[in-house]
């Protein structure tokens, strides 16, 4: 009698929001793109220390690049896609939807997208909104996302939060209306309420051991993929201290930036990665 084979690792999918530290949406009013030029820039080392660590793990990952990074780094573009991940869209400028008026969406996206397109000969599927900034006020969105060409977007969080959310909105991919699929960041239940366990503050917040276990949770309970996200300035400790930003958003942007690398890595190694495209849209 042969012996039981271990049992074959889920695949998850993977993703990465490469945005700058001063582009996050907690320091709106502290910057704007025209001081972006005089600030230090760190993306490009970071988001190039994840693709060594993903190479190391045997991980892939969906990038949802901003078009700002993209244009300052077109070289970066070049070489998430030459190492095998998926390029995808996360606007132009890091401004929330729920802050635009359609037309500046539509202007807005279409530049990223173009400009990764253009920059690697082949199209652009998947989108991913600021701060998760699509909503009820907002849903012609996805009318916009589906003129200008995308298959799917990844930017609903279906839980409570003081600056994003839609606890109503469904848990796991679905087909909108509009032609689009959604697939929202992953939650659990817990005392009958969406529980977020998808990646960002929380997985620095909380230790390993309990992330660990919430994805484990999902893992058995729901009978759908897993995705995480996170920064690449999540991995910086060494970035500059924004010093007049509130309080709250200090605590947030900084909390254990010492120890998202080691996260990271334990992450890999426990979980089979790839992108959002092999995972949610390929059979």
């Amino acid at each position: 009698m042969s012996a039981k084979q271990p049992a074959q690792k889920k695949t998850h999918a993977m993703t990465v929001d490469v945005e700058d530290y001063f582009h996050v949406s907690a320091f709106d009013s502290l910057f704007s793109q025209k001081d972006w030029p005089n600030l230090e820039h760190r993306v490009d080392n970071n988001t190039r220390r994840l693709l060594d660590l993903f190479d190391e793990h045997g991980a892939k990952s969906t990038f949802f690049i901003l078009g700002a990074v993209a244009e300052k780094f077109p070289d970066l573009v070049t070489e998430i896609d030459k190492r095998g991940h998926e390029v995808a869209s996360h606007g132009f400028a890091h401004r929330r939807a729920t802050t635009q008026t359609q037309q500046v969406f539509k202007e807005d996206v279409y530049r990223s997208k173009s400009f990764l397109e253009d920059t690697l000969g082949k199209s652009i599927n998947g989108y991913r909104a600021p701060s998760f900034s699509i909503n009820d006020t907002n849903e012609w969105a996805y009318e916009t996302l589906v003129e200008l060409g995308f298959k799917y977007s990844s930017s609903t969080y279906p839980i409570e939060h003081d600056l994003y959310g839609v606890p109503d909105w469904p848990r796991f991919k679905y087909d909108r209306p509009e032609g689009i699929i959604e697939i929202p960041v992953p939650t659990i239940r817990k005392n009958h309420k969406n529980k977020g366990i998808g990646g960002g503050g929380y997985f620095r917040l909380y230790p390993y051991w309990l992330s660990k276990r919430r994805i484990q949770k999902f893992e058995q309970e729901e009978n759908a993929p897993y995705s995480f996200y996170f920064h690449p300035w999540e991995i910086d400790a060494e970035q500059p201290r924004i010093k007049d930003a509130p309080v709250l958003s200090k605590f947030r942007h900084y909390v254990n930036l010492s120890k998202m690398e080691g996260k990271i890595v334990q992450l890999l190694k426990d979980h089979q990665w790839d992108t959002m495209q092999s995972v949610y849209l390929e059979d």
